[in-house]
């Protein structure tokens, strides 16, 4: 079984507000079907590990450096979980791991800040759902990824049944339900059934912004949907009663929701940016974007994750240096940074999705 853990917003800031002092960043693209699979990753981290320590001059550095890696690469439970790619952030005192549901490339980084760009892809495409699987006679929650088995997830409290949770032995029992029953009845204790599962849902979808698809049959599914209160549930749903369908079709029938959903986002992209070119309110040059993140001025910044730009950015006026002098970090995610720490916000795309192409192009909050 796979495990993920995507960095929420707070994290990603924290991430992103580290600069000026040594740091390491490293992406492993990782697997987990098989009991070889941790020895794999481990020996492809390891490697990766020696790399950026080869590059850090500083003794001192490098020893801190050693301490923090040797902790990780010495705990044999963690390497028994992973997922599609690890994503490991070191400086001298402090290391993060996060194990994301998204394939991206083996990257080594190291310089004065962490690169935080690839990262974003998860958030901006998590890649995984939960599907709630929801019928009168039963209810279950079970959690899908692009290339894994589907995984039914335990919730506390959760109601096992709608007749059951209104104290019936079936929902056509014909005792009033405050002088209700028949056909209005039955909606009356559906609803009520469904706004607890909602409740007891949201105790574990908490604000983890994952997307919700609800698998159920009419009129269970609009009873749902006028209760739910989980802004994360996608329009699209799986139709049918799910009772009698397994976790792994309906794991299946999630992704091809799930491809639809990333479509429209990525058509919707598009509109918007074509929306504010209109309205001068969209920049695509670098020498633009570096001065525009510097002032706070994106909204929404759309890059592309496989492009790496060698350069500076200054940091009082943003003006933007290319090259790969021993000063040289990543431009686009040096933009990126600055964009998240003015609250806007930055979309990882792959590069024939980010509108206008590759490398990045914006959104501004206003007209300049």
């Amino acid at each position: 079984m796979a495990h993920n853990d995507v960095p929420g917003r707070a994290e990603i800031l924290a991430l992103a507000e580290v600069v000026g002092e040594p740091s390491i960043t490293i992406y492993t693209p990782t697997e987990y079907a098989s009991a070889n699979d941790a020895e794999i990753n481990h020996t492809a981290f390891g490697n990766q590990v020696r790399d950026a320590l080869d590059s850090v001059a500083d003794e001192a550095d490098r020893a801190a450096f050693e301490e923090q890696f040797d902790t990780l690469l010495e705990d044999a439970e963690f390497w028994r979980y992973q997922s599609r790619t690890l994503a490991v952030f070191v400086s001298r005192t402090r290391l993060r791991t996060y194990r994301l549901p998204n394939r991206l490339p083996a990257r080594t980084f190291t310089g004065d800040r962490y690169y935080i760009k690839p990262i974003l892809r998860a958030v901006t495409f998590p890649q995984s759902a939960i599907v709630l699987a929801l019928a009168e006679g039963s209810v279950r929650v079970v959690e899908v990824s692009a290339d894994r088995p589907a995984d039914e997830i335990s919730v506390p409290g959760l109601p096992t049944d709608a007749a059951s949770y209104a104290g019936k032995a079936e929902l056509t029992d014909r005792a009033a339900i405050r002088r209700v029953q028949g056909d209005e009845g039955r909606k009356l204790r559906l609803r009520q059934y469904a706004r607890a599962v909602d409740r007891e849902l949201r105790s574990v979808l908490g604000a983890r912004g994952i997307p919700l698809i609800l698998a159920a049959a009419e009129p269970t599914s609009s009873i749902y949907r006028s209760v739910a209160t989980y802004e994360d549930l996608l329009d699209e749903g799986i139709d049918g009663n799910p009772e009698h369908v397994t976790d792994d079709v309906l794991a299946e029938k999630s992704r091809h929701v799930l491809d639809d959903y990333y479509k429209t986002l990525v058509a919707g992209y598009a509109e918007l940016f074509d929306l504010r070119t209109s309205q001068g309110r969209t920049q695509t040059e670098l020498s633009d974007l570096g001065r525009s993140a510097t002032y706070g001025q994106i909204d929404t910044l759309f890059v592309d994750i496989d492009s790496i730009v060698d350069g500076t950015v200054d940091p009082d006026d943003g003006t933007v240096l290319l090259g790969d002098d021993s000063s040289a970090y990543g431009v686009i995610d040096e933009i990126a940074r600055r964009t998240l720490l003015s609250s806007g916000r930055v979309l990882a795309l792959r590069g024939d999705e980010v509108p206008n192409g590759p490398p990045a192009s914006a959104v501004l909050r206003y007209a300049p």
